[in-house]
């Protein structure tokens, strides 16, 4: 990022939504420079390719081109960062330990903030019928230290460039206690994690959510933070209002970016990586206007993408 244009911003600002920052706390956001060209995203490793969300999706996904690897963050109920897309086991992928169906009318009975991890590890997560190119490997839902440390063995073992991380905090107001924990302690969680990996710019975290984001903006200032939407009502301004800070990155569906949402992203010294990009020809027109990065489930695509 501009260091110059955070210095402004941060200058004239002491206040994210309902949590007081202290100006003179605040650090620059590392700058872009830093980063890859191009960032070549894997959703949930590569959820066309392997079972979504799984060391195997990370390591496939690197291996057949993406630069980054993105994944869905939740908290057990004894306190562990498990990996998983929704809050609670999906049937159309998952199945219980002895290899039987999941009661799609009994899915909140495994929610993971209600669960240990030593009851979450034995589920088989095995492939979704919606994505029939996926590798049959079935395996389980791994903790985010365990997958971080597993990815960077493989990329080092095979001699790769060391790879990004683009961590999602899954979370919503209404469903604090249940689902998961609110976000002061949900993101002291999280860093607990993180902040031994010592991953440094290779660390993006990204939420829907907005609260998590403003709590790491205030306690965690030099970690680079994406806000996500999925709103048709697209508003840069808008968002980054609410907010109350530009982040590095803003990430929208897809179906609701065009050339001039990817101007204004660039105009706040804003990166741009919509989701979820799944034909060579739509990364191609995405390509044109002018994004900072694709995420996608098949990063394969990305070497035919010039």
């Amino acid at each position: 990022m501009n260091n110059k244009f955070y210095s402004t911003l941060f200058g004239g600002l002491c206040l994210t939504g309902l949590l007081a920052v202290s100006c003179s706390s605040l650090k620059t956001m590392p700058d872009k420079k830093s980063y890859p060209a191009f960032f070549k995203v894997g959703h949930r490793g590569t959820r066309g390719l392997m079972p979504e969300n799984t060391i195997e999706a990370m390591q496939k996904g690197i291996e057949v081109g993406a630069n980054m690897v993105e994944m869905d963050v939740h908290i057990t109920k004894d306190g562990q960062v498990v990996v998983y897309h929704d809050e609670s086991f999906d049937p159309a992928y998952t199945v219980m330990p002895d290899g039987s169906k999941i009661p799609v009318k009994e899915r909140t009975k495994y929610t993971f903030y209600q669960m240990n991890y030593a009851d979450i590890k034995p589920f088989i997560i095995s492939t979704n019928p919606g994505y029939p190119q996926q590798e049959n490997k079935p395996t389980y839902t791994p903790l985010l230290g365990p997958l971080i440390d597993a990815v960077d063995a493989y990329t080092k073992a095979k001699g790769l460039p060391d790879v990004y991380y683009l961590v999602e905090i899954k979370s919503a107001e209404k469903t604090d206690g249940f689902d998961q924990p609110a976000p002061v302690p949900y993101m002291k969680l999280v860093m607990d994690v993180l902040q031994p990996k010592k991953l440094g710019k290779r660390l993006i975290v990204q939420s829907f959510d907005m609260r998590p984001l403003q709590v790491l903006h205030r306690t965690n200032p030099e970690i680079a933070l994406g806000y996500l939407t999925g709103d048709k009502t697209l508003s840069v301004a808008g968002d980054v209002a609410k907010l109350g800070f530009s982040p590095m990155f803003y990430n929208p569906a897809g179906k609701f970016v065009t050339s001039d949402i990817v101007k204004q992203c660039h105009e706040k010294g804003m990166l741009i990586a919509p989701w979820t990009i799944n034909t060579l020809a739509e990364m191609k027109n995405f390509k044109s206007m002018g994004v900072d990065g694709i995420i996608t489930d098949y990063p394969n695509y990305f070497k035919e993408l010039k």
